[in-house]
């Protein structure tokens, strides 16, 4: 086996260049897919199915599940509610099954099914993310949602956090990592300043929405790591090495 390695890949548009094989594959959506998706697990969801089209997560309305619908940061019309995480508080998702569809996080999950793992991070499950990926052994690749498969900031400089944290003398990092951490460092002094001059974050501003901003980079809020079995994130149960 080669050494470990960490990559990072700066838009799903670029998943198809990577060699998923024996690779744990961490999605990251800050603003605010994977953020909601750790929050809702850790206040007592059973389960998020994540799905890339609306007639799909509506194909679940006759199953009990909550469906919720995100496109252009608005919540989708005739959905329960959408990607914010306020709408994942315990009182409202606790012993329930969401079916979630996102512009960005949940097509990015959907691409990255053949790694060995998926989970999903975000910064306020970073800190467990961390100590369980540290004692995995396999590669890890950082993906990032990004913007209708553009690159964008948020989820970049959530990578390099990851990167710094993670990174040993035995680890190999591909040029993305190296310059996703080189921008976590000019950010991590202010990073609700930094990421202000986010598109994504300037369009929730926009749209009323800058709480959830705020909420998203949190630190350590949740010790929820979700992972994918089958179709479904569920928390994933430790020790769980691969």
């Amino acid at each position: 086996m080669s050494p470990k390695s960490i990559r990072v890949c700066l838009s799903p548009a670029l998943l198809p260049f990577y060699d998923l094989s024996d690779t744990i594959a961490v999605v990251i959506d800050i603003f605010r897919a994977t953020s909601s998706m750790c929050y809702g697990l850790a206040n007592g969801a059973n389960a998020i199915i994540p799905v890339e089209e609306l007639a799909e997560c509506l194909s679940y309305r006759s199953n009990g599940h909550l469906l919720a619908a995100e496109r252009d940061g608005k919540v989708v019309e005739g959905f329960d509610f959408g990607n914010s995480p306020f709408s994942y508080t315990k009182d409202k998702v606790e012993g329930k099954t969401i079916v979630l569809t996102t512009t960005n996080g949940t097509r990015a999950i959907q691409r990255c099914i053949g790694a060995e793992a998926v989970v999903i991070g975000s910064f306020l499950n970073i800190s467990a993310l961390t100590d369980w990926l540290k004692n995995q052994s396999r590669h890890i690749l950082l993906v990032c949602a990004g913007w209708k498969n553009h690159f964008n900031l948020e989820d970049t400089v959530f990578s390099g956090a990851l990167v710094h944290r993670l990174k040993t003398t035995d680890i190999e990092l591909d040029d993305a990592a190296y310059a996703a951490e080189s921008l976590y460092l000019e950010a991590q002094g202010n990073l609700s300043t930094y990421l202000s001059k986010a598109s994504h974050s300037k369009r929730m501003q926009h749209l009323q929405i800058a709480q959830d901003v705020a909420f998203c980079l949190l630190e350590d809020q949740v010790s929820v790591i979700p992972i994918l079995k089958g179709h479904e994130l569920v928390p994933l149960t430790l020790p769980h090495l691969l």
